[in-house]
């Protein structure tokens, strides 16, 4: 399959549930400055079913949110519209992901987990939308299951035999890396680029312009939940670490060992999270 092949086909995602309709009503909220966080709260909650997964994904432990959030109003105003537009276009992909690979899904919130806890501590305004880009960093690999099953046992059957991660197996087969098909995707969704740019770049922060602190965030947590075996990214290699995205994120060694804490703390919070999951299929 040609790089063309691949773009033309993302532009009929069949596999993948389609955006809600939701979302188009919301963006139009949004455009007047008179919106307010309890008007598009109202909105979203006339879907009981959007509601409940929203709730289930806001309180979990990659946020990081000392109470509970009860409503959807509180939710806009503590993570903002960018995250909870972003969950409400991703929310059936997650199930989907559940369903289909566990373990990378476990990644995708351990990634997002220590996307959170680093962006918290370097004081960024936003930690959350930086928690939301590392759950979504890896939205290429669900593309790539869902839309081509052959290729894609191919490319993790080529990566384990051969020892070479997935991104080059991907190159190879497919002619593009799940990273760039994730931000293609991302942009057909209308998704800030403060979201795209991380989805797309996170394996080469280096290349990116706007957008590097949070693109180096999720550069190296993906590479820390790798480390240190949380879930599966596919391939058991631990990517090479951008010396650009080191030196946009530099800490100490007293910060890592904070960090360190503080993630196995939270991922024990997980593994409890996705525990609930399994039990629920």
């Amino acid at each position: 399959m040609t790089r063309e092949e691949l773009i033309s086909r993302l532009d009929n995602v069949q596999s993948l549930p389609t955006i809600p309709p939701i979302v188009s009503r919301l963006n139009e909220m949004v455009q007047d400055e008179d919106t307010t966080a309890a008007r598009l709260g109202k909105v979203i909650e006339k879907d009981q079913v959007l509601t409940a997964k929203l709730l289930k994904m806001v309180n979990s432990s990659f946020y990081g949110f000392p109470q509970r959030i009860s409503t959807i109003n509180n939710a806009l105003v503590l993570l903002g519209f960018n995250v909870i537009k972003t969950l409400i276009v991703t929310s059936s992909i997650f199930e989907v992901m559940q369903a289909s690979d566990i373990r990378l899904f476990e990644h995708s919130l351990g990634c997002a987990t220590a996307a959170g806890i680093i962006a918290r501590r370097r004081g960024i305004k936003n930690p959350e939308e930086v928690s939301t880009a590392g759950l979504i960093h890896d939205l290429g690999k669900i593309v790539l299951r869902a839309e081509l099953p052959k290729e894609y046992d191919r490319i993790l059957a080529n990566s384990r035999e051969r020892e070479l991660p997935v991104r080059d197996v991907e190159l190879e087969i497919v002619g593009m890396t799940h990273s760039e098909i994730g931000g293609i995707l991302a942009t057909q969704w209308n998704l800030p680029d403060s979201l795209v740019i991380p989805v797309k770049y996170h394996h080469r922060p280096a290349k990116c312009k706007d957008h590097q602190e949070i693109t180096a965030i999720i550069h190296f947590s993906d590479i820390l939940i790798r480390a240190v075996g949380f879930g599966s990214g596919g391939d058991p290699w631990v990517p090479p670490l951008d010396h650009k995205a080191w030196d946009i994120i530099k800490f100490g060694k007293s910060d890592a060992r904070e960090i360190l804490e503080e993630l196995d703390e939270k991922l024990a919070e997980l593994a409890n999270f996705t525990g609930e999951i399994d039990q629920e299929q």
